[in-house]
């Protein structure tokens, strides 16, 4: 009798010991998700003569779906005269973890950028900083492990009247890439107005806690690694 009691003892520590050990797996896997998903928010300058350039936008879309993974969250929005608003997205998608799926989210997503590249209208002004809120807004609702934002612009900033865009950016934990920033007639003039455009919103990254990098040869590896 005595050794059928202890017996029955052992059985509850046994399978509370086996629930623990699911529940700390199961948590494990979890937190292994997360860590590995990242975001990726993709800023388009659809401003003036800049819309010629993106047709190369769109061959560094296409790579970056290629080597995206379950998990992660990909979204390309237009940086337009007022670019604080979800109405900018073009495109967006959390891959699923089935092959099948995923491939097809891709498919559709490439498609989507394809027709708004033919189609896009140039917009009368280019709120950048607008479009940078609403990327962090947007990753942050994400809860992505790893953020990063890529601006592919001029990085000229041209607000239209009362807009007001001084505040400043809680890019803690981002890393921002400005992609292609081309130079403007008015550069070639005046050289210093390029560095100086480009320093503004390094200062304004680094001020706001993020990383901040220029690559204009999207040629290089660091264009499209993720």
């Amino acid at each position: 009798m005595k050794a059928n009691i202890l017996n029955k003892h052992s059985w509850k520590r046994l399978l509370g010991l086996v629930l623990a050990l699911t529940l700390v797996t199961g948590c494990g896997e979890e937190t292994q998700t997360k860590q590995y998903s990242q975001g990726i928010y993709l800023l388009l300058d659809t401003s003036g003569t800049y819309t010629q350039e993106l047709s190369k936008a769109k061959q560094i879309i296409n790579y970056m779906l290629a080597m995206m993974e379950p998990g992660d969250t990909f979204t390309v929005a237009r940086i337009d005269s007022a670019s604080f608003s979800e109405k900018d997205i073009v495109a967006k998608v959390v891959l699923d973890a089935r092959p099948s799926v995923s491939n097809k989210q891709k498919r559709e997503f490439a498609a989507t950028i394809d027709a708004f590249v033919q189609e896009v209208k140039s917009s009368a002004y280019t709120d950048i900083s607008g479009g940078l809120l609403q990327a962090i807004e947007h990753l942050n609702e994400a809860s992505v492990a790893k953020k990063t934002i890529m601006i592919y612009s001029d990085l000229k900033e041209d607000l239209p009247k009362g807009y007001v865009r001084e505040f400043d950016m809680p890019l803690d934990g981002f890393q921002v890439k400005a992609l292609n920033v081309t130079k403007l007639r008015a550069d070639n003039l005046n050289p210093q107005e390029y560095l100086d455009r480009v320093e503004y919103w390094r200062y304004k990254v680094e001020q706001g806690g993020g990383r901040w990098t220029v690559i204009n040869d999207l040629d290089k590896p660091e264009a499209i690694t993720l």
